[in-house]
């Protein structure tokens, strides 16, 4: 657990500090010293009696009295005993271990490391790593890397499972000119991870003091809903956050014997898991440091965008950019355009892209900016695009900028990409706390993502329609593996799913004696092999007796065949809805259009169970076929409420039944308001 001994220790001692900066414990120390550090410091090193100015101890048992903080960065087998002595002798509440060889090595390791987490967790203290880079604050530096970002409140919260990465994407961040409040590297998460800190970032969350920008790197997610409910939390209180998880738990699509197996992955889970929690989900060290530096700008409130530039190339890939991620460049014409140009050089161009050369001067940005804030009313935001042939210095056009970014209530992104040619004028822009973005693509992306990107889906409410005392007994009379057709009637029943009507038989009898009820055509469909098509399982439009004789024949001789079901035929577009349980997420629920489609197409939404009825809805309008759903070319659709309301049954009826692993209903027919499944199947696994 995240301590104030952590954060704003009164004293700390590096535990293996030395003269040598080119090591760990060399290192750490300096970074404390050189971050003006103002509580007591103290260092440990059984070959020294004074490291780096700074009176040195033989052994933490000999320091003069109690330390808030302990920073170890001695071989793995001498922290367990070196704990124990701060932990219960000197009152230390807060370790940070960069050494490396525990449990990221070996079974010995792993160990050793158990051995420190029991002990920290005996006094209520708190462990960040091991096998760390370190953790900065406002208060202090201890971290073994370098560089030492910028530190200030209105600066990122930063919490990364991989202490390089978390080098890298600080390098990428300051380059942009974007500001730090703290970073956590926390190595083997051995007793505090990724998951705890932002638990602790939001309980502690203060709206008048509390930074609102949250940066995550994670290699897994250990605690999904944890994670959901804390980032979620963040979110709803003004905070927004961005994150990267690194790889996937599959090489690709997994074997299962349901089409939802096949699709489904673990990462589809964080996809779906990010959604629901509002966070925006990033591929790469860029990718985070851009959306990150969005973030810091003012938020975007509408969808126009006007690009300023000297420079077309630039204008033109922004525009794409943006334009290809939903935001519109609108066209910007009238008196107060006219009386804009005037103030501009013969050839630039106010349309929008709003062009003012290569000559443009900052008495003319500063005019472009103001009537793209006060004049025209069908622009959000400004994207400024200005950079240097190297010619002449363009620092004061710079200070325009700067001033604007700060006046201006619409936002204003700038886009600087001279970084060798104007790079002391960039450097001073991002000094005065401003950001740039070199690059205008990555600019639009970022921008189109985070403006695009959901809030925290709201609690989904129980469905009123589920029969979860009948769900529950149905469940826990089946045992392991596929169920039977009646008991997957059953279920949809107790979901409130409409189905078909179904009549099935081993016996060709009971299959003449059905049809007296449903007439003719029906389908036939063997039951036992999972996959029907693929075996020559399901046949259409039988229209009479002897045909549905011959067919039920020929289907009783399929390997694995135990019975013939059949069904009356109906029409409508095909859908298809899944579910698949990952550990620690829960149920997985997917959409998409059914039959073959899902199979060739892979068009899916996805969803953590339960799902609200928002979220069933913005799953189908995510659809790249939600066109098709809706109707096209005087087709009839589906009504969107209907089958979202069938999904969110379906989300509800799996909260009360984890044994259930994979489920498909393929196809789910739509026409109108009228949404039948048609084929499901369900499998249990205890």
């Amino acid at each position: 657990m995240i301590n104030e001994q952590l954060l704003n220790p009164k004293s700390i001692v590096v535990v293996g500090g030395s003269d040598n900066i080119h090591k760990p414990g060399g290192k750490i120390l300096k970074n404390i010293i050189d971050g003006q550090y103002g509580g007591d410091l103290y260092v440990t090193n059984p070959k020294s009696d004074s490291v780096q100015g700074i009176e040195c101890y033989k052994d933490v048992a000999d320091l003069p009295g109690n330390v808030d903080l302990a920073v170890l960065a001695i071989a793995a087998k001498f922290c367990p005993s070196t704990v124990e002595v701060l932990a219960k002798q000197k009152g230390t509440k807060a370790f940070i271990i960069i050494s490396a060889g525990f449990s990221e090595e070996n079974e010995e390791g792993a160990k050793l490391e158990q051995q420190v987490v029991d002990t920290i967790n005996e006094v209520g203290g708190c462990l960040i790593g091991p096998n760390c880079v370190g953790v900065l604050t406002t208060h202090h530096n201890s971290v073994f890397t370098t560089p030492i970002p910028a530190l200030e409140s209105t600066g990122a919260d930063f919490v990364s499972g991989s202490g390089a990465t978390a080098v890298f994407i600080i390098e990428a961040g300051t380059s942009k000119g974007l500001k730090f409040n703290s970073v956590y590297s926390v190595g083997n998460s051995a007793q505090t991870g990724v998951e705890e800190v932002l638990e602790y970032l939001d309980n502690s969350f203060d709206p008048e003091k509390s930074s609102r920008i949250k940066l995550l790197y994670l290699e897994s997610v250990n605690k999904p809903e944890k994670l959901l409910k804390h980032a979620s939390s963040l979110i709803r209180k003004g905070c927004k956050i961005a994150a990267i998880k690194a790889g996937n738990s599959e090489a690709g699509s997994r074997a299962a014997s349901s089409h939802t197996g096949a699709l489904a992955s673990s990462d589809l889970a964080v996809d779906a898991l990010f959604k629901k929690a509002g966070i925006v989900r990033c591929y790469g060290r860029e990718d985070l440091a851009n959306v990150a530096a969005v973030f810091m700008a003012k938020e975007l409130k509408g969808k126009n965008v006007a690009i300023i530039t000297h420079a077309g190339g630039p204008a033109v890939m922004l525009t794409d950019a943006l334009s290809n991620g939903g935001l519109e460049i609108p066209h910007i014409e009238g008196s107060k355009a006219d009386q804009l140009l005037e103030k501009l050089y013969p050839g630039s161009s106010v349309a929008n892209p709003i062009d003012f050369l290569a000559t443009g001067t900052a008495e003319q940005l500063g005019d472009i900016i103001d009537a793209c804030e006060n004049d025209f009313d069908n622009i959000d935001a400004m994207a400024v695009i200005f950079g240097s042939p190297g010619l002449f210095p363009i620092g004061e056009v710079y200070d325009v900028l700067h001033e604007k970014m700060r006046t201006c209530k619409k936002p204003i992104y700038p886009v600087l990409p001279s970084v060798v040619n104007a790079k002391d004028d960039i450097e001073h822009f991002l000094s005065k706390g401003n950001i740039n973005f070199p690059d205008e693509v990555q600019l639009g992306q970022a921008l189109t993502k985070v403006f695009n990107n959901p809030l925290p889906a709201e609690l989904a409410k129980e469905s009123e329609v589920v029969n979860v005392e009948e769900v529950r007994r149905i469940i826990d009379a089946q045992e392991d593996g596929y169920v039977a057709p009646e008991v997957v009637q059953s279920l949809l029943d107790a979901a409130g799913v409409p189905r078909v009507k179904e009549y099935v038989d081993n016996i060709l009898k009971g299959l003449n004696a059905a049809i007296k009820e449903t007439g003719y055509p029906v389908v036939m469909k063997v039951v036992g092999p999972v996959h029907k098509s693929d075996v020559g399982g399901v046949v259409l439009n039988v229209n009479s007796d002897i045909q549905l004789e011959v067919e039920f024949n020929r289907m009783m001789e399929i390997k694995d065949a135990t019975a013939v079901m059949i069904q009356p035929m109906l029409s409508g577009k095909e859908l298809f809805i899944g579910a698949t349980y990952e550990p620690g997420f829960g149920h997985m629920v997917l959409c998409g259009l059914g039959g073959i489609f899902v199979e060739v197409l892979k068009d899916v939404s996805s969803g953590l169970a339960p799902l609200s009825n928002t979220e069933a809805l913005q799953m189908i309008k995510d659809l790249k076929g939600y066109e098709i759903i809706k109707g096209v070319r005087g087709q009839q659709g589906v009504d969107e409420q209907v089958y979202a309301e069938v999904i969110v049954r379906l989300s509800s009826m799996l909260k009360h039944a984890p044994e259930i692993k994979e489920m498909d209903i393929n196809p789910l027919l739509g026409e109108g308001d009228k949404v039948v499944a048609v084929d499901a199947r369900i499998r249990i696994e205890k």
